[in-house]
């Protein structure tokens, strides 16, 4: 979880290889509607990410499709959200939030190709993050280091 550019599906794609689990990118469960809206340079509000945190709660807690599990990026950005996702999913949920500064993520999303989300939404993240400082399934990482390191801290404190 994080803010756009800070490097969810890259970290990902790599905890799911690290873990034996299959990968999701919530990008892919937002509607043609929300991505046309944030291409558009507009933030997405509460109503408009309700379905796309309904689609990814149901896709973790589907046990019958990944019964060991799944790893999906996801903002997850205000607590609602992350409580949101917890109700759907239940016991065994964790997040990792990889925590970065606004000029760091503004460069990454500024850098890439053929995405969505445009660098002017930045400060809207930033505006919706609720950092999930003392919630006992969160573990915060730096986005601001090499992969394999990012991984390695994850794996220590997930356990």
């Amino acid at each position: 979880m994080g803010v756009s550019g800070s490097g969810k599906t890259t970290f990902g794609e790599a905890l799911a290889v690290a873990l034996g689990l299959p990968f999701f990118d919530g990008d892919d469960f937002h509607s043609p509607a929300a991505r046309a809206k944030m291409a558009a340079g507009h933030p997405l509000t509460d109503s408009d990410r309700a379905p796309w945190l309904d689609r990814i709660g149901a896709a973790l807690a589907d046990a019958g499709a990944h019964p060991s599990g799944a790893v999906i990026a996801c903002s997850a950005l205000r607590r609602a959200y992350r409580d949101r996702l917890r109700g759907a999913v239940g016991v065994g949920l964790r997040f990792v939030f990889l925590d970065g500064d606004k000029a760091l993520m503004r460069k990454r999303v500024a850098d890439r190709r053929g995405h969505y989300m445009p660098a002017s939404l930045i400060d809207s993240q930033f505006a919706t993050l609720e950092r999930p400082d003392g919630e006992a399934d969160v573990v915060t990482i730096a986005a601001d280091g090499a992969v394999e390191e990012l991984l390695a801290k994850a794996l220590r404190e997930l356990g």
